[in-house]
């Protein structure tokens, strides 16, 4: 998907045992499409040799503000000139404590207190034992560099490379290059709140037996992400999915459709915005039994009884906060064919301003998909594309009928 394309980014290792992290960074910058600078601190040359990081970064190192290939003798202005943002990973807390008071000894934080601040971002992974970075003078530190503008990415909890376990670890590379490329999103839902469901729901017919369907949640998944990356705070009420939480995302997770719609009901009254991606079984066992029903030898098949599921996204778009404008309803349709006419009736029964469909055997457990948004004025297509590109394009279509541009 290459979300970096076209982004150069300064990679700065300061001092910490975490700089082997930032070997793998690196790697993962630039197979997203960014082209990666490294400027490397005397500290970090203990932790990691900049010869490691040429070789993944396809650059020279850099690492005295004496460099005497500039010709000007200014890495710290030419370097900072041409990024996009810089990123100091890891960041320690000497390091952090330097920048909030503008020390510049040396070429990294010296390009840190050169960069043009209105165009160029500073963002910060810390990294430290879990004493340094609970300690009050870090914790002042890092309020204050947020108030200066830097963003700081947080840290991990685990174990450390002193032995001790807490906050305090750098956190993963492929949770970093999550947070980079999220950064770069236009922030078109900032401030708002997004009620997201995904995946499948379970009905159980016994405790080892149950109703289900090919949903994997990825679309739903990519759609939570994408809310996320434009500012929104998301809450996510997932089925039974094998799916990593995104970043920044709070979730719930939830088995049968009656937990779904409890989970809602219980969100539904501080969203803006109510995405209804998961598909929900229409039905349910009546009595589910207690205990596993087995074959007797008999040939006879036990009899089933099903009653009918409750319709979430009806209910949650019939509500008064829906009804007054309040809460933006979204909904999906997986079909299996008549896809424009089931989705538009769909549309109608619902009462949904929006609603979106998908021929759903060619997309359960894909990583692209092909939506159709339907509304009141007609029908557009969203061509073929990952998921997650199809997120954003349909997060951004919500902005827009929200009235909210770049």
């Amino acid at each position: 998907m290459n979300d970096l394309m076209g982004k150069h980014i300064v990679l700065g290792l300061s001092g910490g045992i975490a700089c082997y992290k930032s070997a793998e960074l690196c790697r993962a910058l630039i197979k997203e499409g960014a082209t990666v600078q490294v400027v490397m601190t005397e500290a970090a040359e203990h932790f990691i040799t900049p010869v490691t990081m040429q070789a993944l970064s396809g650059r020279s190192v850099y690492g005295s503000q004496w460099d005497a290939r500039e010709p000007n003798n200014m890495p710290h202005i030419n370097l900072s000139r041409e990024a996009d943002a810089i990123l100091v990973a890891p960041c320690s807390a000497d390091f952090m404590a330097k920048l909030l008071h503008g020390g510049a000894d040396e070429l990294l934080s010296l390009m840190c207190l050169a960069r043009p601040i209105d165009r160029v971002p500073l963002l910060l992974a810390p990294a430290m034992n879990r004493e340094m970075w609970a300690h009050p003078a870090t914790q002042r530190n890092m309020a204050q560099l947020q108030q200066d503008g830097a963003a700081i990415l947080g840290v991990g909890s685990g174990d450390q490379a002193c032995g001790e376990t807490g906050d305090g670890r750098m956190l993963e590379p492929e949770q970093l290059l999550e947070d980079l490329v999220a950064f770069f999103q236009p922030k078109l839902l900032a401030g708002k709140r997004v009620l997201v469901t995904a995946g499948p729901t379970f009905e159980a017919i016994d405790p080892v037996r149950g109703i289900t369907n090919l949903s994997s949640g990825k679309m739903g998944f990519a759609i939570a992400r994408a809310a996320r990356e434009a500012g929104a705070q998301v809450t996510l009420v997932a089925g039974p999915v094998a799916l990593a939480t995104p970043r920044g995302v709070d979730r719930i997770n939830v088995r049968s459709a009656l937990q779904m719609l409890a989970a809602c009901e219980a969100q539904a009254p501080r969203a803006d915005i109510f995405v209804a991606t998961a598909a929900v079984a229409d039905w349910r066992a009546a009595d589910a039994s207690e205990q596993k029903i087995k074959k007797d030898g008999s040939g006879l098949v036990p009899q089933l009884r099903f009653t009918e599921n409750p319709d979430i996204l009806h209910t949650l778009a019939q509500g008064e906060r829906a009804r007054n404008g309040a809460l933006f309803c979204v909904g999906f349709a997986a079909e299996s064919h008549d896809l424009l006419a089931n989705a538009q009736a769909k549309r109608a029964r619902k009462g949904v301003p929006l609603l979106v469909g998908n021929i759903g055997p060619a997309t359960f457990g894909l990583d692209d998909n092909q939506l159709l948004l339907v509304d009141a004025q007609g029908s557009r297509e969203l061509p073929r594309a990952s998921k997650q590109v199809l997120g954003r394009q349909l997060i951004a279509e919500i902005a827009r009928r929200l009235g909210r541009h770049e």
